[in-house]
Protein backbone atom coordinates (compact mmCIF):
# COMPACT_ATOMS: atom_id res chain seq x y z
CA UNK A 1 0.00 0.00 0.00
CA UNK A 2 1.27 3.46 -0.89
CA UNK A 3 1.94 5.92 1.94
CA UNK A 4 -0.69 8.61 2.53
CA UNK A 5 -0.29 11.90 0.72
CA UNK A 6 -0.62 15.53 1.77
CA UNK A 7 -2.60 17.92 -0.41
CA UNK A 8 -2.81 21.68 0.04
CA UNK A 9 -5.70 23.63 -1.47
CA UNK A 10 -4.49 26.95 -2.90
CA UNK A 11 -7.05 29.75 -3.39
CA UNK A 12 -7.05 30.59 -7.11
CA UNK A 13 -9.71 33.18 -6.34
CA UNK A 14 -10.07 36.36 -4.32
CA UNK A 15 -7.22 38.32 -2.80
CA UNK A 16 -5.22 35.87 -0.65
CA UNK A 17 -2.66 34.99 -3.35
CA UNK A 18 -3.47 37.70 -5.88
CA UNK A 19 -0.23 39.67 -5.48
CA UNK A 20 1.70 40.29 -8.72
CA UNK A 21 -1.15 39.00 -10.89
CA UNK A 22 -1.25 35.75 -8.89
CA UNK A 23 2.45 35.08 -9.26
CA UNK A 24 2.24 34.76 -5.47
CA UNK A 25 0.06 31.65 -5.93
CA UNK A 26 2.66 30.03 -8.16
CA UNK A 27 5.45 30.93 -5.73
CA UNK A 28 3.56 29.27 -2.87
CA UNK A 29 3.07 26.15 -5.01
CA UNK A 30 6.85 26.03 -5.56
CA UNK A 31 7.40 26.38 -1.82
CA UNK A 32 4.91 23.56 -1.21
CA UNK A 33 6.93 21.29 -3.49
CA UNK A 34 10.16 22.28 -1.74
CA UNK A 35 8.52 21.46 1.62
CA UNK A 36 7.60 17.94 0.52
CA UNK A 37 3.87 18.47 -0.06
CA UNK A 38 2.55 15.83 -2.45
CA UNK A 39 -0.18 17.77 -4.25
CA UNK A 40 -1.63 21.23 -4.71
CA UNK A 41 -5.29 21.65 -5.64
CA UNK A 42 -7.16 24.57 -7.16
CA UNK A 43 -10.88 24.96 -7.73
CA UNK A 44 -13.38 26.20 -10.27
CA UNK A 45 -16.17 28.59 -11.12
CA UNK A 46 -16.63 29.53 -14.76
CA UNK A 47 -19.16 32.31 -14.12
CA UNK A 48 -20.83 33.55 -10.97
CA UNK A 49 -24.42 34.65 -10.52
CA UNK A 50 -25.32 37.54 -8.25
CA UNK A 51 -27.13 35.26 -5.77
CA UNK A 52 -24.76 32.92 -3.92
CA UNK A 53 -27.27 31.82 -1.28
CA UNK A 54 -27.45 28.39 -2.90
CA UNK A 55 -24.03 27.60 -1.46
CA UNK A 56 -24.90 25.13 1.29
CA UNK A 57 -21.72 25.19 3.40
CA UNK A 58 -21.83 28.62 5.01
CA UNK A 59 -21.17 32.12 3.63
CA UNK A 60 -19.64 32.00 0.16
CA UNK A 61 -15.92 32.84 0.04
CA UNK A 62 -16.11 35.82 -2.34
CA UNK A 63 -18.36 38.46 -3.79
CA UNK A 64 -19.94 37.52 -7.13
CA UNK A 65 -17.57 39.79 -9.10
CA UNK A 66 -14.38 38.49 -7.46
CA UNK A 67 -11.52 37.05 -9.49
CA UNK A 68 -11.70 33.31 -10.19
CA UNK A 69 -8.82 31.98 -12.27
CA UNK A 70 -9.46 29.02 -14.59
CA UNK A 71 -7.97 25.98 -12.81
CA UNK A 72 -6.41 24.04 -15.69
CA UNK A 73 -4.61 27.17 -16.85
CA UNK A 74 -3.34 27.81 -13.32
CA UNK A 75 -2.07 24.24 -13.04
CA UNK A 76 -0.28 24.56 -16.37
CA UNK A 77 1.62 27.57 -15.06
CA UNK A 78 2.46 25.75 -11.83
CA UNK A 79 3.61 22.74 -13.86
CA UNK A 80 6.15 24.93 -15.63
CA UNK A 81 7.68 26.01 -12.31
CA UNK A 82 7.71 22.60 -10.57
CA UNK A 83 8.97 19.08 -11.21
CA UNK A 84 7.45 16.59 -8.78
CA UNK A 85 4.37 17.94 -7.01
CA UNK A 86 1.06 16.59 -8.26
CA UNK A 87 -1.45 19.00 -9.77
CA UNK A 88 -5.09 18.66 -8.77
CA UNK A 89 -8.44 20.19 -9.49
CA UNK A 90 -10.47 20.13 -6.34
CA UNK A 91 -12.85 20.33 -8.15
CA UNK A 92 -13.51 21.28 -11.76
CA UNK A 93 -17.12 21.46 -13.01
CA UNK A 94 -16.34 19.04 -15.77
CA UNK A 95 -19.54 19.08 -17.83
CA UNK A 96 -19.30 22.82 -18.47
CA UNK A 97 -16.29 22.34 -20.73
CA UNK A 98 -17.52 19.70 -23.13
CA UNK A 99 -16.15 16.18 -23.01
CA UNK A 100 -13.75 16.27 -25.95
CA UNK A 101 -12.24 19.62 -24.97
CA UNK A 102 -11.81 18.51 -21.37
CA UNK A 103 -10.22 15.22 -22.44
CA UNK A 104 -7.78 17.06 -24.70
CA UNK A 105 -6.94 19.72 -22.10
CA UNK A 106 -6.44 17.23 -19.29
CA UNK A 107 -4.32 14.86 -21.38
CA UNK A 108 -2.18 17.74 -22.64
CA UNK A 109 -1.55 19.01 -19.12
CA UNK A 110 -0.81 15.50 -17.89
CA UNK A 111 1.59 14.93 -20.80
CA UNK A 112 3.50 18.20 -20.41
CA UNK A 113 3.77 17.82 -16.62
CA UNK A 114 5.14 14.28 -16.79
CA UNK A 115 1.98 12.54 -15.61
CA UNK A 116 1.21 14.73 -12.59
CA UNK A 117 -2.47 15.58 -13.11
CA UNK A 118 -5.22 14.52 -10.69
CA UNK A 119 -8.59 15.46 -12.16
CA UNK A 120 -11.09 16.15 -9.39
CA UNK A 121 -14.59 16.58 -10.80
CA UNK A 122 -17.99 17.61 -9.51
CA UNK A 123 -21.36 18.94 -10.60
CA UNK A 124 -21.17 22.30 -8.84
CA UNK A 125 -24.03 23.97 -7.01
CA UNK A 126 -24.85 27.05 -9.08
CA UNK A 127 -27.54 27.01 -11.77
CA UNK A 128 -26.17 30.13 -13.49
CA UNK A 129 -23.04 28.28 -14.63
CA UNK A 130 -25.10 25.70 -16.50
CA UNK A 131 -27.34 28.42 -17.92
CA UNK A 132 -24.29 30.25 -19.28
CA UNK A 133 -23.00 27.03 -20.87
CA UNK A 134 -26.37 26.24 -22.45
CA UNK A 135 -26.85 23.16 -20.29
CA UNK A 136 -29.58 21.91 -17.97
CA UNK A 137 -28.78 22.29 -14.28
CA UNK A 138 -31.33 19.59 -13.47
CA UNK A 139 -29.35 17.15 -15.64
CA UNK A 140 -25.96 18.00 -14.09
CA UNK A 141 -25.42 14.49 -12.73
CA UNK A 142 -26.06 12.64 -16.00
CA UNK A 143 -24.04 15.31 -17.86
CA UNK A 144 -21.05 14.58 -15.64
CA UNK A 145 -21.48 10.85 -16.20
CA UNK A 146 -21.48 11.36 -19.96
CA UNK A 147 -18.43 13.60 -19.75
CA UNK A 148 -16.43 11.06 -17.75
CA UNK A 149 -17.47 8.19 -20.02
CA UNK A 150 -16.28 10.17 -23.04
CA UNK A 151 -13.01 11.24 -21.41
CA UNK A 152 -12.13 7.69 -20.44
CA UNK A 153 -12.94 6.47 -23.96
CA UNK A 154 -10.80 9.17 -25.59
CA UNK A 155 -7.90 8.54 -23.21
CA UNK A 156 -7.97 4.75 -23.49
CA UNK A 157 -8.92 4.01 -27.10
CA UNK A 158 -7.73 5.15 -30.50
CA UNK A 159 -10.02 5.47 -32.30
CA UNK A 160 -12.72 5.98 -29.69
CA UNK A 161 -16.49 5.73 -29.94
CA UNK A 162 -19.11 6.76 -27.39
CA UNK A 163 -22.89 6.78 -27.47
CA UNK A 164 -24.32 8.61 -24.45
CA UNK A 165 -27.42 10.80 -24.11
CA UNK A 166 -25.49 14.08 -24.29
CA UNK A 167 -22.22 12.96 -25.96
CA UNK A 168 -21.89 10.84 -29.07
CA UNK A 169 -19.03 10.28 -31.51
CA UNK A 170 -17.70 7.44 -33.64
CA UNK A 171 -14.15 6.46 -34.54
CA UNK A 172 -12.33 9.62 -33.45
CA UNK A 173 -8.76 10.19 -32.31
CA UNK A 174 -7.77 12.53 -29.51
CA UNK A 175 -4.06 12.93 -28.84
CA UNK A 176 -2.09 13.07 -26.64
CA UNK A 177 -3.36 10.09 -24.71
CA UNK A 178 -2.09 8.97 -21.30
CA UNK A 179 -1.27 5.52 -22.66
CA UNK A 180 -0.46 3.10 -19.86
CA UNK A 181 -0.47 5.98 -17.36
CA UNK A 182 -4.02 6.44 -16.09
CA UNK A 183 -5.16 9.99 -15.26
CA UNK A 184 -6.65 9.66 -11.77
CA UNK A 185 -10.20 10.98 -11.59
CA UNK A 186 -11.41 12.06 -8.16
CA UNK A 187 -15.21 12.22 -7.86
CA UNK A 188 -16.70 14.75 -5.47
CA UNK A 189 -20.01 14.23 -3.80
CA UNK A 190 -22.15 12.64 -1.13
CA UNK A 191 -22.73 8.92 -0.78
CA UNK A 192 -25.78 8.96 -3.04
CA UNK A 193 -26.29 6.05 -5.42
CA UNK A 194 -25.39 8.14 -8.53
CA UNK A 195 -22.13 9.33 -6.97
CA UNK A 196 -21.15 5.82 -5.87
CA UNK A 197 -21.94 4.43 -9.31
CA UNK A 198 -20.03 7.31 -10.98
CA UNK A 199 -16.90 6.66 -8.99
CA UNK A 200 -17.06 2.89 -9.37
CA UNK A 201 -17.29 3.14 -13.16
CA UNK A 202 -14.92 5.98 -13.97
CA UNK A 203 -13.23 7.26 -10.83
CA UNK A 204 -10.19 6.52 -8.74
CA UNK A 205 -10.71 8.68 -5.68
CA UNK A 206 -13.49 10.16 -3.56
CA UNK A 207 -13.65 13.81 -2.44
CA UNK A 208 -16.31 13.87 0.29
CA UNK A 209 -18.63 16.78 0.78
CA UNK A 210 -17.15 19.32 3.18
CA UNK A 211 -17.69 18.46 6.80
CA UNK A 212 -17.62 14.67 6.39
CA UNK A 213 -16.57 13.20 9.72
CA UNK A 214 -14.91 9.88 10.57
CA UNK A 215 -18.15 7.89 10.53
CA UNK A 216 -19.09 9.21 7.07
CA UNK A 217 -15.58 8.58 5.75
CA UNK A 218 -15.56 5.00 7.00
CA UNK A 219 -19.05 4.37 5.62
CA UNK A 220 -17.92 5.81 2.29
CA UNK A 221 -14.87 3.59 2.21
CA UNK A 222 -16.98 0.48 2.74
CA UNK A 223 -19.67 1.43 0.21
CA UNK A 224 -17.18 2.43 -2.45
CA UNK A 225 -15.02 -0.65 -2.05
CA UNK A 226 -18.11 -2.82 -2.49
CA UNK A 227 -19.14 -0.82 -5.57
CA UNK A 228 -15.68 -1.21 -7.11
CA UNK A 229 -15.82 -4.96 -6.56
CA UNK A 230 -19.18 -5.09 -8.36
CA UNK A 231 -17.50 -3.36 -11.31
CA UNK A 232 -14.68 -5.94 -11.12
CA UNK A 233 -12.17 -3.25 -10.21
CA UNK A 234 -9.55 -3.51 -7.47
CA UNK A 235 -10.89 -1.80 -4.32
CA UNK A 236 -7.37 -1.56 -2.89
CA UNK A 237 -6.67 1.21 -5.42
CA UNK A 238 -9.42 3.42 -4.00
CA UNK A 239 -8.21 6.86 -2.86
CA UNK A 240 -10.12 8.87 -0.24
CA UNK A 241 -9.49 12.51 0.65
CA UNK A 242 -10.01 13.71 4.21
CA UNK A 243 -9.94 17.30 5.41
CA UNK A 244 -7.48 17.86 8.25
CA UNK A 245 -8.32 20.18 11.11
CA UNK A 246 -4.95 21.69 11.96
CA UNK A 247 -4.63 22.44 15.68
CA UNK A 248 -2.68 25.55 16.67
CA UNK A 249 -0.84 26.73 19.75
CA UNK A 250 -1.72 30.13 21.20
CA UNK A 251 1.36 31.46 19.36
CA UNK A 252 -0.10 30.42 15.99
CA UNK A 253 2.38 27.58 15.56
CA UNK A 254 1.06 24.12 14.71
CA UNK A 255 0.28 22.05 17.80
CA UNK A 256 2.12 18.96 16.62
CA UNK A 257 0.80 16.26 19.03
CA UNK A 258 -2.83 17.32 18.62
CA UNK A 259 -2.55 17.65 14.84
CA UNK A 260 -0.85 14.25 14.65
CA UNK A 261 -3.81 12.72 16.50
CA UNK A 262 -6.17 14.31 13.97
CA UNK A 263 -4.12 12.81 11.14
CA UNK A 264 -4.21 9.36 12.73
CA UNK A 265 -7.99 9.57 13.09
CA UNK A 266 -8.29 10.21 9.35
CA UNK A 267 -5.92 7.40 8.41
CA UNK A 268 -7.77 4.98 10.69
CA UNK A 269 -11.00 5.33 8.69
CA UNK A 270 -9.38 4.83 5.29
CA UNK A 271 -8.21 8.29 4.25
CA UNK A 272 -5.31 8.08 1.80
CA UNK A 273 -4.95 11.79 1.04
CA UNK A 274 -4.88 14.28 3.90
CA UNK A 275 -6.00 17.69 2.63
CA UNK A 276 -5.69 21.11 4.23
CA UNK A 277 -6.63 24.51 2.81
CA UNK A 278 -3.62 26.84 2.86
CA UNK A 279 -5.37 29.44 4.99
CA UNK A 280 -6.19 26.81 7.63
CA UNK A 281 -2.45 26.37 8.19
CA UNK A 282 -2.16 30.10 8.86
CA UNK A 283 -4.28 33.06 7.68
CA UNK A 284 -1.17 34.72 6.25
CA UNK A 285 -0.20 32.72 3.14
CA UNK A 286 3.54 33.21 3.54
CA UNK A 287 3.44 32.11 7.17
CA UNK A 288 1.32 29.18 6.08
CA UNK A 289 3.96 28.23 3.51
CA UNK A 290 6.61 28.42 6.25
CA UNK A 291 4.70 25.75 8.20
CA UNK A 292 4.12 23.25 5.40
CA UNK A 293 7.29 21.30 6.12
CA UNK A 294 6.03 20.77 9.67
CA UNK A 295 2.77 19.35 8.34
CA UNK A 296 4.68 17.00 6.05
CA UNK A 297 6.67 15.72 9.04
CA UNK A 298 3.50 15.29 11.11
CA UNK A 299 1.91 13.19 8.35
CA UNK A 300 4.96 11.02 7.76
CA UNK A 301 5.42 10.29 11.45
CA UNK A 302 1.71 9.65 12.03
CA UNK A 303 1.69 7.15 9.17
CA UNK A 304 4.83 5.33 10.28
Amino acid sequence: MNPPTLSVNLPNFGDVLARDNYAHLVDVAVRAEESGVDRVNVTDHVVMGSDTSGYAWGPFATEPDAMWLEPMTVLAVIAGRTRTIRLGTGVIIAALRGAAVLAKTAATLDHLSGGRLDLGVGTGWQEKEYEAAGLSFRERGPLLDDTLAACRALWEHAPASVQRPSVAFTEVYCSPRPGDRRIPVWVSGSLSKPVIRRLARWGDGWIPIMGAGPDELQRGRDLLRAALEREERDPDHLQIRGRLQVVHEASGEIAVPETARAVKELLAVGVTDVMVPLTMVHPDPDRAADRLATLVTVLREAAA
